[in-house]
């Protein structure tokens, strides 16, 4: 079993997790929190999706980012420094920081273009294969910009944590007591966090302004379509005729589902971070140990 010391370290980095995902504005609602032990994890933040997610906006991204260091944030905040169970959120979040920059094109001084050449899943922390195809100066600025990201990141979780470090205190001892958090008690405990601006930092436009046109709204008769038809695109456009090629009544096929590429993937599932665990190859990763949650042996 873990230590009173070790809880007290695990309740606060998933309460970081869970207070910086609370804060964000494009996050799904976070479900659960526990400090249980399960396998090499000792504890985990679990966020579900509303509703099938397909592709993902910038700053969408940029919340997962606050969302994934909220765990090392809180350790620092608290214990002035960190332990290795951040080791999994670190790996995790430079993944997708780097996809960003290399894969999705969102880096305003890069621009729209892919660097480097090989398979890659950036959403689970793992790029297989990469080879570069660009200068020692673009890897130092795409090196650049991935920090960049990732410390802007660091830094807006602090300050959520550091705003309502009284709610994140509240949220550790009610942690400590009942091991497992669900919605109804994080709906209490976290009450008082108010929802944090969106990110409206992308400046990758050049030469091209943005027009003030703002998109058409979809009418409600069209959205229940969709719904029922569990699709994306639905019989009618925004005027009720048929979409353009087919034959009035004739439905528009559903778009074929994400295979985690280049738009990310889909949110089917609870959010890939939160898990607070130490790295593959440290010494905790032993049957028996700190990792091992009391040994109860290997994923």
């Amino acid at each position: 079993a873990m230590s009173d010391k070790e809880k007290r370290v695990t309740a606060y980095h998933e309460a970081g997790h869970a207070l910086t995902a609370w804060a964000m504005p494009n996050l799904d609602p976070v479900h659960k929190v526990t400090i249980l032990p399960r396998g090499r994890s000792l504890g985990h933040t679990l966020v579900l999706p509303l509703e099938d997610r397909y592709t993902q906006t910038r700053s969408e991204i940029l919340d997962q980012l606050v969302y994934a260091l909220g765990g090392r944030a809180a350790e620092e905040l608290v214990f002035h420094e960190p332990t290795t169970g951040a080791s999994n959120d670190i790996e995790k979040a430079t993944g997708l920081a780097r996809a960003m920059v290399t894969e999705f094109g969102m880096s305003s001084k890069l621009g729209a273009v892919k660097y480097g050449t090989g398979d890659a899943e950036p959403f689970m922390g793992r790029d297989y294969g990469h080879q570069r195809d660009y200068s020692e100066e673009i890897a130092a600025g795409i090196d650049s910009e991935v920090r960049d990201l990732i410390e802007g990141a660091h830094d807006e979780a602090w300050e959520i944590l550091t705003q309502y470090r009284d709610v994140l205190d509240s949220m550790v001892l009610e942690l400590v007591e009942h091991e497992t958090l669900a919605k109804p008690e994080l709906e209490r405990i976290l009450a008082p966090v108010r929802k944090r601006p969106p990110h409206n930092t992308f400046a990758g436009f050049g030469k091209r302004t943005p027009s003030d046109r703002p998109p058409i709204e979809i009418p409600e008769a069209f959205r229940k379509a969709v719904i029922a038809n569990g699709a994306s695109n639905g019989s009618a456009n925004g005027q009720g005729k048929a979409l353009p090629g087919l034959e009035p009544g004739v439905e528009a096929p559903a778009p074929p589902p994400s295979d985690s590429g280049a738009f990310g993937p889909p949110q089917h599932h609870g959010a890939p971070y939160g898990g607070y665990s130490p790295p593959a190859d440290s010494p905790y990763d032993q049957p028996g140990t700190h990792g091992q949650g009391g040994g109860q042996g290997t994923l």
